[in-house]
């Protein structure tokens, strides 16, 4: 319960910088994500991520289930990492250049989304193709490109 309450905390703390635009780095946006410390799709996720130009505070955590429960990501989109930034949820491994494209648009949406852990999202190139969803406050999803 306490670990919960914390995770809880942590992440409402978070999401109330994001909404009030946490700082920016010369210009960029600062986006933070929650990953395990053992994975290394996700360490590779966050390398592209600063390599497009993200300043990227990661928190490692052992219990990634509490944090998608207190951000509310509906249970069909999980994936191995969550991130926020400007107010919005990324979940898995949407591409760098989506990110900011919600973060320009600021559209009326929760956030994105790459359910599951498609090989292709990594660069693999013999992988299948796979969707980029967008999701409400409702958990509706809408496909906004093909990768």
């Amino acid at each position: 319960m306490l670990r919960t309450t914390f995770a809880a905390a942590v992440v409402a703390a978070t999401l109330s910088l994001a909404a009030a635009g946490l700082p920016e780095h010369h210009g960029t946006p600062t986006i933070t994500v929650y990953k395990s410390p053992t994975c290394s799709c996700c360490k590779a996720w966050v390398d592209q991520i600063r390599a497009a130009g993200f300043q990227v505070v990661v928190r490692d955590t052992n219990d990634l289930a509490s944090v998608n429960r207190a951000l509310g990501i509906p249970g069909k989109l999980l994936a191995c990492h969550t991130a926020v930034v400007g107010g919005y949820l990324i979940e898995g491994h949407v591409p760098a250049d989506l990110v900011r494209q919600v973060l320009a648009d600021k559209p009326p949406l929760r956030g994105l989304a790459v359910p599951g852990m498609p090989a292709r999202a990594m660069g693999d190139s013999t992988g299948a193709s796979f969707n980029i969803l967008s999701f409400d406050d409702s958990g509706h999803t809408h496909v906004v490109a093909h990768r």
